[in-house]
């Protein structure tokens, strides 16, 4: 599995409940893009309608060989959901304060995915808190480390 992009700022800005693999519908000129590592999910969000399963805002860059025929950077890409999967998502959506982002774009195998987490959003005052626990446990292990030398 080969990681093209992640989304770090979703780590920070909320709190990740359920992960979700899902494939996308992509253009040949983005796999190439994709490939190269020329992805940014920054800003991205999921969205469920009418049954199916949509990425909007994410940015991938033109090809670079491309011809005329190159895509549009931050069009919409379906997403290829079962629809257990999007009707159990959908129930979860229901429920106040949660919302889909797009984790990480990788390739499985030859297939381009998407990891999409179920995801609530952090006041403020948490986020600091999950700084000070990140911060407490880099100290915890770099005091280890120098232990057991």
């Amino acid at each position: 599995m080969s990681v093209v992009c992640k989304n770090s700022k979703a780590y920070h800005d909320y709190f990740i409940e359920d992960r979700i693999e899902a494939g996308m519908v992509l253009v040949g000129t983005e796999v190439k893009s994709l490939r190269a590592g020329r992805a940014n999910l920054t800003d991205s969000y999921v969205l469920i309608k009418d049954n199916e399963v949509f990425l909007l805002n994410c940015h991938i860059s033109p090809y670079s060989h491309g011809n005329i025929m190159n895509h549009e950077p931050t069009r919409t890409r379906k997403l290829l959901m079962n629809r257990k999967e999007v009707e159990r998502t959908r129930g979860k959506l229901i429920q106040k304060g949660f919302t889909l982002i797009p984790l990480k774009i990788y390739f499985k195998g030859s297939y381009a995915k998407v990891e999409v987490g179920l995801c609530k959003g952090k006041a403020q005052y948490e986020k600091r808190e999950s700084i000070k626990e990140r911060e407490a446990k880099r100290e915890i292990d770099k005091t280890l480390k120098e232990r057991n030398r």
